[in-house]
């Protein structure tokens, strides 16, 4: 899974907003799909500049995502390092792309369920899901790291 991280989580929940208030949402679209929404998010660019950037590789998000570092095309390679460098791997454009990272579907509200990846509500529900587990994980690693550093000061626990 993707490193928990602000920016991410950021970026998730506002995706989710945007869709929820009705922004262009066609799952077979680079630049409105479940990827292309959250990466309006993270680069800032729109549907129709990231179309023209992912036309420059060969297929779906998914394959992009697993082959870009052999396209040489400075935006999309632009693209996939924005993403990476919020934390995501191309297993999480699958998982995105698919809804189907079973920890964001173990955590869902209402307990687990599969869902469609071309139904806007259904990418919401992800999306916020997801935003909300990453949070918890760097909510949990700030306890650790409290933790540790507290033993490190000799500071009673």
């Amino acid at each position: 899974m993707a490193q928990a991280n602000i920016q991410l989580i950021e970026g998730l929940r506002k995706a989710a907003a945007n869709l929820r208030n009705g922004a262009y949402y066609a799952w077979g679209h680079h630049g409105g799909c479940n990827c292309g929404n959250l990466i309006q998010v993270i680069t800032e660019l729109s549907k129709e500049e990231i179309v023209s950037y992912a036309h420059q590789g060969a297929g779906e998000w998914t394959e992009i995502a697993d082959d870009y570092c052999n396209i040489t095309s400075a935006p999309l390679m632009f693209i996939m390092s924005k993403l990476e460098g919020v934390g995501m791997t191309p297993t999480d454009f699958h998982n995105l792309e698919y809804l189907e990272d079973r920890s964001v579907l173990n955590k869902l509200p209402g307990g687990f369920r599969w869902l469609k990846r071309n139904q806007r509500e259904d990418v919401i529900v992800y999306m916020e899901t997801w935003a909300n587990l990453l949070e918890e994980q760097l909510a949990n690693e700030v306890v650790i790291n409290w933790s540790e550093l507290k033993q490190d000061l000799s500071i009673p626990v």
